[in-house]
């Protein structure tokens, strides 16, 4: 069976993965001038500039493609491109060849200057055009926000002073923004309403990196081009669902910021609900930007939402205590530098969702992330039902031995996973559960490419698929702000009461705390052992 799966694997890849036929049939787009605001950053060196050298050596971007890095620290081109390289030499997953570098190093540029300067910003087009010309990118422009989201706004609108917003004849003009885009569905508006009074829509590539990871794209393969699985991914088959995204790591040194924004802000928000649409949208009408997008909103919209007295009967939030993980201590969150003494920030989250539509009726989504778990780990569990007549019911674990799962292994060891249940050989009918498994390393020879290559190269292609929405981001942070709206409450009322509020706790280096395991238990069901 394994040997079948690789031979598959390898052999249709190109002819049948719609998620790869855009990249084999059309390679690279159009020459441009990229310009990444807060390219002195994090970001920037770690997952940006190594992503577009790792498409330059596959021969992926385009003749003239020009990058301009703006920021405030005051680089020089050289040192910009020194600082490239290194980050390159770090972090790219592709080996290092001088001629390449070479060649991709003499379209790197930088420029230094503040956000809020229109003057420095009028420098800033002057300097656009005159690589313009001197590159041949044909007036074409692509700015990145690299940048904290406190300066979206000023840089945009410094962006549409300048008439840098609008495209010139001939060419496009692109914006991408990165996460987070607002914090709830007041400020997300708002943020939306401010750029759409400079960009149009199609202009506007919000970016969530998981959508471009192979893995999270192969959901949307493997249910609609596999005919066995299809016909079954609905009510009638489906018992439950559970998604895991799970971090090993506590907060480290990024508490003042994370003390701000919380699990269900950080993870929740974008990467959980974009792993639920995927899973639970109906099929498209065609794989293009529009039709996909439509269905992932009408699956967000299918979301039940909850008043907020419910919340507490559908949510678990928790901070981690002191623990062990991977042989390290990590300390309390509390105790965490930049976090409140006595903050009620949430580190873990569990949901149980439920959708409200034909398909799903009935079928609760499990949804659960934190910091500080016993290790890193993202994955979808498909929960089928029971065989409804039992054969074996004299056999000891019946309950788990009848109960096949589909996982799909997002990250690490990239795969996807069947458990069904088979006879032990001898002469007795002793069940036991087996799995059936396909791992893109071992059937693809290679790692999955890092997520931020795919989703550059759609920009520059213009292909907004597996970006998001306006309306998309408004409908899940509607979903999620109903719970922090229930979450204030349950404060206010503890307040209210003369009662001081603390979170359930659990401790580093275990799943959760076991409120988390009562909200599945509750419905005679437990979390998935990763």
């Amino acid at each position: 069976m394994a040997d079948e799966v690789v031979t598959t694997a390898t052999t249709t890849d190109a002819v049948e993965n719609p998620l790869r036929e855009g990249l084999d049939v059309v390679r690279t787009g159009d020459p441009a001038v990229m310009v990444i605001f807060g390219a002195s950053g994090d970001l920037a060196r770690r997952k940006l500039i190594p992503a577009l050298y790792n498409l330059a050596y596959q021969r992926l971007l385009p003749p003239g493609f020009t990058v301009l890095g703006y920021a405030r620290s005051p680089y020089t081109d050289e040192e910009f491109r020194e600082r490239a390289r290194q980050g390159i030499l770090e972090h790219s997953s592709v080996n290092f060849q001088e001629e390449i570098w070479e060649s991709f190093a003499q379209g790197l540029f930088y420029m230094a200057g503040p956000y809020n300067s229109r003057e420095d910003f009028q420098r800033l087009a002057q300097r656009i055009d005159e690589l313009d010309e001197a590159r041949n990118a044909h007036h074409n422009r692509l700015f990145y926000l690299a940048t904290p989201p406190t300066v979206y706004q000023v840089i945009t609108a410094n962006l549409g002073a300048v008439d840098l917003a609008r495209p010139k004849e001939g060419g496009w003009t692109r914006l991408v923004v990165e996460k987070p885009f607002g914090r709830d569905l007041a400020s997300a508006r708002a943020l939306n309403d401010h750029l759409l009074q400079i960009f149009l829509e199609d202009q506007i590539y919000r970016i969530d990196h998981y959508l471009g990871k192979e893995t999270v794209q192969n959901i949307l393969v493997f249910r609609f081009a596999n005919g066995i699985f299809e016909p079954i991914w609905n009510r009638n088959y489906v018992d439950h669902v559970q998604i895991t995204v799970a971090e090993s790591i506590g907060v480290g040194d990024r508490g003042g910021y994370y003390d701000k924004s919380g699990a269900l802000r950080d993870m929740v928000q974008n990467h959980l609900l974009q792993l639920v649409s995927l899973t639970a949208m109906e099929p498209p009408v065609a794989f293009d930007a529009k039709a996909v997008r439509d269905q992932k909103v009408n699956l967000l919209r299918s979301i039940r939402s909850l008043e907020p007295e419910e919340v507490p009967d559908y949510t678990v939030r928790a901070q981690y205590t002191s623990g062990i993980v991977n042989g390290k201590r990590i300390p309390s969150y509390l105790e965490e530098p930049g976090v409140a003494p006595n903050s009620t920030t949430e580190t873990y989250v569990a949901w149980k969702l439920e959708i409200d539509n034909w398909r799903w009726s009935g079928v609760p989504f499990y949804l659960r992330t934190g910091k500080a778990l016993p290790k890193k780990i993202t994955e979808v569990a498909i929960y089928f039902r029971k065989a409804p007549h039992l054969l074996f019911k004299s056999q000891h674990h019946q309950e788990e031995l009848i109960q096949n799962v589909l996982a799909m292994r997002i990250q690490p060891n990239e795969g996807i996973s069947l458990k069904i249940s088979v006879k032990q050989p001898g002469p007795a009918v002793h069940i036991q559960p087996v799995k059936m498994e396909f791992h893109y390393g071992s059937s693809f020879g290679r790692v999955p490419p890092d997520a931020y290559e795919r989703l550059l190269l759609d920009v520059i292609l213009g292909d907004g698929t597996l970006f998001t929405r306006r309306d998309e981001v408004e409908v899940a942070w509607e979903r999620v702000t109903r719970i922090l709206e229930g979450w204030r409450l349950e404060e206010e009322k503890a307040k209210a009461e003369g009662r001081e509020f603390h979170l359930p706790t659990y401790e580093a280096g275990t799943w959760g705390p076991k409120e988390a395991d009562e909200l599945l238990a509750r419905d005679g069901r437990r979390w998935r052992r990763l």
